[in-house]
């Protein structure tokens, strides 16, 4: 009996695991696809119909984040209108930091921000348009490139050559698209180990 109760139990983690938000999508622009499941980012649901800046907020994994947009002047920019993608690191890839290297990333949150919507598939077909890398110009002028880490795993590599992976795809908002990165890109100019 103890066996089928753990298979159970086993089995409602699964289920539970691939749960989203559901949300009432205003697709006139046609930018969201038709059918979307938004992925939950620790247990919170991420909206399809609110910013990006209002789902970030929610987020009990991105304060660092949101305390920098905030500090750097980019939160109102994924608050208001436009199209932006974001590469939101996690709180845990900031505390992986060295103690100058955090200090850096807190100021450069706009290295993070890239003008236009691009989910997996147009990453993908711009990795495989480009020859296996895509330059995407951020925010602040800098460049961040994505490539595959692995046969399906969409990877960024900063100008330093240090890799973040992809680690929650395709979080739609009304005015963008997130992205959940498991390490914080720099630029250039803090090329620092």
């Amino acid at each position: 009996m103890h066996h089928l109760a753990a298979k159970a139990v086993a089995g409602a983690l699964v289920v539970g695991a691939g749960t989203g938000a559901m949300t009432k999508i205003d697709n006139s622009n046609g930018d969201i696809p038709r059918d979307v499941l938004n992925p939950m980012v620790a247990g919170q649901a991420m909206l399809t119909n609110a910013s990006i800046y209002d789902n970030v907020a929610k987020s009990p994994e991105h304060s660092t984040f949101v305390a920098a947009a905030n500090a750097t002047g980019v939160a109102n920019a994924l608050k208001g209108g436009g199209a932006y993608t974001v590469f939101a690191p996690t709180d845990a890839a900031y505390a992986a930091l060295p103690r100058d290297a955090a200090a850096d990333a807190r100021r450069d949150t706009r290295y993070l921000v890239v003008r236009g919507k691009f989910d997996s598939q147009a990453l993908l077909g711009l990795i495989n348009a480009k020859g296996g890398e895509a330059k995407l110009k951020t925010l602040d002028g800098s460049t961040l490139t994505a490539m595959l880490n692995g046969p399906t795993n969409i990877a960024l590599v900063d100008e330093r050559g240090r890799v973040a992976d992809i680690a929650i795809y395709d979080i739609y908002q009304k005015n963008g698209v997130m992205q959940v990165i498991d390490a914080v890109p720099l630029p250039a100019k803090h090329a620092r180990s």
